[in-house]
């Protein structure tokens, strides 16, 4: 990702024909000791910061100009992926520049994370979601681990493993938390590309995948044919899933799509033996807040937010579940997603010629945009596990009051 044909270290003492104030917003952005060019139409490079040039951005037309001059996030994007500005070199140091972009978009917002919910139903709303999100037929099995297919974090031990490793951990750590043996009943959400339901299943587990892609059913059902698994696959919603009770369930990275934690937990209630275990990950935040304005148009167009820790153990603590463990896997995604930025790289030729310019360059802004929130600490991810209580603690009505519960009740009661 580093720069080609640019100067090793930056002049900086050339006079800037680009506006002050963009120039001084944008170089507050770098760290110490890093600087990048920027053109603009019919311009020479104009350097901006001290040190080693990491990368150049090259407003190419009106549009571009306009783009940068707004310092807003999206419209940056845009501007990206329909040519109107190019960058050349490293385009992880060039998110650096993200501190100084604001990303205001409260009606879009709104209406992603609500409106299309209120309008067309929120299981509704949830499979037009994924449905875009994998409108690429193919590519994203371009960028994944090819043997998995695994489209969430695996679990590196070092910076040097790879991906098919850590993949590979990940799935053995799910099997064995979850105390799954041979003939046991299990539930998967989200089937994706089969990787639990193959893993799984060759294991002697009866897995029973879940999904609301019409891609996902087919791959996933030639794949329980082809292999001979003992497991099924079902196009329905998790939410409104019904069915006998399982040994165990699963759920690797769609919790960031299920942001009631309360009706998923009460999910996972019904369709859990007493004693059985649920494992989950997912990426999360500090904070509770949705995704970009980016990612939830370009990229997951629904109401999909990281998990909240904070707010996801007080639900927890309104169940009969106990928490087993909880493990932070920041590190973990942050690699991950450098494997899947730089697969995308190399199958650069077969995307563009495929789905276009404009798809390679959505993608590259997506998974290094995950690298950079991971390494920076916007965003972390953890590993989890709920059990749920054998005996007269896992019946309905016998949960444990916390004191927080108690005192939403009485601040109600005050209210009325």
């Amino acid at each position: 990702m580093q720069a080609e044909n640019l100067p090793h270290v930056l002049d900086v003492s050339r006079p800037a024909p680009l506006p002050s104030a963009l120039v001084k917003v944008l170089g507050a952005s770098l760290p110490e000791g890093s600087a990048f060019e920027l053109q603009f139409p019919g311009e020479a490079p104009v350097a901006i910061g001290k040190g080693q040039v990491k990368f150049r951005i090259v407003a190419k037309n009106a549009r571009g100009v306009s783009a940068l001059k707004s310092l807003d996030e999206v419209r940056i994007a845009e501007a990206y992926m329909t040519q109107d500005l190019d960058l050349d070199g490293d385009l992880l140091a060039a998110l650096d520049l993200r501190n100084s972009l604001t990303d205001k978009h409260l009606l879009a917002y709104l209406w992603s994370t609500y409106g299309q919910s209120l309008f067309h139903g929120g299981f509704a709303s949830d499979t037009k979601s994924i449905s875009q999100h994998y409108d690429y037929d193919g590519l994203h099995l371009l960028f994944l681990d090819p043997q998995s297919r695994c489209y969430s974090h695996g679990y590196f031990e070092n910076e040097d493993e790879s991906l098919a490793a850590a993949t590979e951990r990940k799935l053995a750590t799910a099997f064995s938390w979850a105390g799954i043996e041979p003939g046991m009943r299990v539930l998967d959400i989200g089937a994706g590309w089969g990787t639990f339901t193959e893993f799984a299943g060759k294991r002697g587990a009866r897995v029973t995948s879940l999904t609301i892609s019409k891609e996902s059913e087919a791959y996933c059902q030639e794949l329980i044919r082809r292999e001979g698994l003992p497991c099924q696959v079902v196009r329905e919603h998790f939410l409104e899933y019904a069915g006998e009770p399982f040994d165990a369930i699963v759920n690797l990275g769609v919790t960031e799509h299920l942001p009631d934690y309360r009706a998923s937990l009460a999910q996972y209630r019904k369709l859990l033996k007493p004693g059985g275990r649920v494992f989950l990950d997912a990426c999360a935040s500090r904070h509770k807040f949705p995704f970009s304005s980016f990612i939830l148009k370009y990229i997951y167009p629904g109401d999909e937010t990281p998990l909240h820790l904070q707010s996801y153990l007080e639900a927890v603590a309104e169940t009969p579940f106990e928490l087993i463990s909880v493990q932070n896997d920041r590190n973990s995604y942050r690699l991950t997603s450098q494997h899947w930025a730089q697969n995308l790289e190399r199958s650069r030729q077969t995307i563009v010629q495929r789905w276009g310019e404009s798809a390679y360059r959505r993608f590259h802004l997506y998974l290094w945009g995950c690298v950079h929130c991971f390494a920076t600490d916007d965003v972390t991810a953890y590993h989890w596990m709920l059990q749920l209580p054998s005996g007269k603690a896992g019946r309905p009505g016998l949960a444990r009051k916390t004191p927080a519960t108690v005192f939403q009740k009485i601040r109600k009661a005050i209210r009325l």
